[in-house]
């Protein structure tokens, strides 16, 4: 699972939910692979609509990122299992609006 090839599609993977949600991709993915946790580190684009609620109602803009990593957590869990074999274990997500960086963890389950 440690190989370029993986990493590349998990890197796919993940930017195609982003885009799918958010409307644009990441300026910055890394993803790591150790023993069965996959971590991805990214830093997202700020979507215009973003700025803009931010601006004008900044507790309505931290409950929709909420909302919205949870909705992502739950999208890359269903494309993961949809283009693998793996068995998730859990999809663990921090993300900090003020930096756009979100931190990413996803544990396949031994066998």
């Amino acid at each position: 699972m440690d190989s370029n090839e993986a990493k590349k599609l998990l890197s796919h993977m993940y930017n195609e939910v982003s885009k799918e949600l958010f409307g644009v991709g990441t300026t910055l993915l890394k993803v790591t692979v150790e023993q069965n946790v996959i971590s991805f580190q990214a830093i997202h684009r700020r979507a215009p609509r973003s700025a803009a609620l931010e601006g004008e109602v900044p507790n309505l803009k931290q409950e929709v990122d909420f909302h919205m990593s949870l909705l992502f957590k739950k999208k890359i869990r269903k494309k993961m299992e949809e283009q693998t074999s793996w068995d998730i274990e859990a999809v663990l997500r921090d993300y900090d609006s003020a930096t756009q960086r979100a931190f990413t963890n996803i544990v396949i389950k031994e066998n």
